[in-house]
């Protein structure tokens, strides 16, 4: 891997204008090949095709599509005219299509109406079109179908007649315009807006394409959406190594098992979920022999033995770190590293320039290794700029000294490396220490009777002690007393939950990658039954 990193484009639009040094496509959507000149001359059609629109510097345009090229093409054209695309979860509802439109101040919104795995139609016309005063037209992808004149009393332009406007062959961006808006997931309120610029996107992209060993062979597969920090990052990196990038609309098990297979990919991202239905897929063994590097995002408590597994018919999975305000990617572990240390979310920053730290949210006092505390990160290449309309939250996630306070509960190792253990919002003050709930979780799930566990706090006697709500595996008898015995016997006293509560199922919110568990219901529901005792 060479030390020095290659001259970074001046804008996206360079990015996409790069000459490729081998004949491969840039991207392959449904075993169909692209190159990098039709996308890079879609991006100049559409850019053209937006400003007579209306759209100029600084206007958001909402791109509410799957993974399909279209997605990046009109992205690219945005940041050709130095638009701001807003990247719109496909899993959102009316209600959130609305907050997001109207608080970010969309003026044109890309979607999808013939789409036939999500209904964007019905969410769309479910939609008050009071509420979006700025809307001022939508863009119809589609690939043969018919399309409305009109939707939400706005006028709807057929995506392929745009393509046929004439070129804009200026770059009118530049490496400082603001040009994406991730939100985030907003569990407990509305989301933020993260706003990142074209400077920042691309040295990520460039600095992820090195860490992650993309080289002169690779191919990554993009198993997560485009509408996420994750999935876009991802194809950005491919772009930046000129490395092709597979893809399918939507996620699915057996698409990506045959293209994996077809195409011999080198690399992918995914979740602990989108990983354990791959292994399910067959009985391969090695499953991939020629994927090199997988990393993951862990999700779903159930499955947090898929490094295990995976490793166990050959697959490398190497825990990951990054959230929307510092991108994805930002760092991994490495494919050496113990079975233990692959499976922990943090690992190395893929950028030289990235500084980790960790403070204690109590007493404001800088950390030393190993000590638990609020993650910081100083990440002068991958910070966003802001949060879009939010100066108050802007100033409260950047400390005096410019560094970005996480709010994720971590620590630090003397090699560099650090770990994320979970939110600060769902770590527990146990005992004086700050404790992460997973490690509790993980003890109660070696119980054979145990699906799924998650661990809370809730104030007794003015203390915070640990509840635990678990899933019974199916026909299993929970005993309460046999689980608390059983972490007594392997963790401090302090960490021993107080009651054992069975649920059928997490209350959870849709995220832009996956389904999360909402722990604020999870503790009102503890607090209200110890209560009612």
């Amino acid at each position: 891997m060479s030390t020095l990193p290659p001259p970074l484009p001046e804008t996206l639009g360079a990015l996409l204008a790069q000459p490729s040094p081998s004949a491969s496509p840039c991207l392959i959507d449904r075993d169909q090949p692209i190159d990098r000149q039709t996308l890079s001359t879609q991006a100049q059609h559409l850019a053209r095709a937006l400003i007579d629109l209306g759209v100029h510097r600084g206007d958001r345009v909402a791109i509410w599509l799957p993974n399909v090229p279209a997605w990046l093409a009109m992205f690219f054209a945005c940041a050709r005219i130095g638009a701001i695309a807003v990247a719109v979860n496909t899993r959102f509802r009316s209600n959130e299509l609305v907050d997001i439109l109207g608080r970010s101040g969309c003026k044109v919104l890309v979607y999808w109406p013939g789409f036939d795995r999500v209904d964007f139609n019905h969410t769309l016309n479910a939609c008050d079109a009071n509420a979006l005063p700025a809307l001022s037209c939508c863009i119809a992808y589609t690939e043969g179908e018919s399309v409305p004149k009109y939707v939400l009393g706005k006028p709807v332009h057929a995506y392929p007649t745009l393509l046929q406007s004439a070129p804009l062959f200026e770059d009118q961006g530049n490496a400082d315009c603001p040009c994406v808006i991730f939100t985030t997931s907003g569990t407990t309120k509305a989301p933020k807006f993260v706003l990142h610029t074209q400077r920042s996107m691309l040295t990520h992209a460039r600095d992820v394409a090195q860490g992650f060993g993309l080289h002169a062979h690779s191919l990554l597969y993009l198993a997560p959406p485009l509408c996420g920090v994750f999935g876009l990052c991802s194809v950005l990196a491919a772009l930046s190594a000129h490395r092709p990038c597979i893809m399918h609309p939507v996620w699915d098990a057996t698409q990506a098992d045959t293209a994996i297979t077809r195409y011999q990919v080198t690399h992918f991202n995914a979740t602990d979920d989108a990983i354990a239905q791959l292994l399910a897929r067959s009985t391969r063994t090695p499953i991939y022999p020629t994927v090199a590097f997988v990393g993951y995002a862990a999700f779903n408590p159930a499955q947090a033995d898929i490094v295990t597994r995976a490793q166990a018919r050959g697959l490398t999975v190497l825990g990951l770190y990054g959230i929307s305000e510092i991108q994805a990617l930002f760092s991994r572990q490495r494919e050496d590293a113990p079975l233990a240390q692959r499976m922990l979310g943090g690992g190395y920053p893929v950028s030289s320039r990235v500084r980790v730290r960790t403070r204690d949210p109590e007493t404001g006092q800088v950390l030393g290794h190993e000590q638990s505390g609020e993650l910081e990160f100083f990440a002068p290449d991958s910070r966003m700029l802001e949060y879009f309309g939010d100066d108050a939250s802007t100033a409260a996630a950047t400390t005096e000294d410019g560094w970005y306070r996480s709010g994720d509960l971590g620590y630090t190792q003397a090699d560099g490396c650090f770990v994320y253990l979970t939110r600060m919002g769902d770590s527990l003050r146990l005992g004086g220490f700050l404790v992460s709930p997973a490690e509790i979780e993980a003890m109660i799930q070696t119980l054979p009777e145990i699906d799924a566990c998650q661990v809370v706090g809730v104030t007794i006697n003015g203390a915070l002690r640990p509840v635990a709500f678990v899933i019974p595996k199916h026909n299993a008898v929970i005993h309460a007393t046999t689980i608390i015995d059983h972490v007594a016997q392997h963790l401090a006293r302090y960490k021993v939950p107080v009651r054992v509560l069975t649920i059928d199922r997490f209350p959870v919110t849709e995220g832009t990658n996956a389904t999360k568990i909402q722990k604020h219901k999870l503790r009102a529901l503890a607090q209200e039954q110890l209560n009612a005792v």
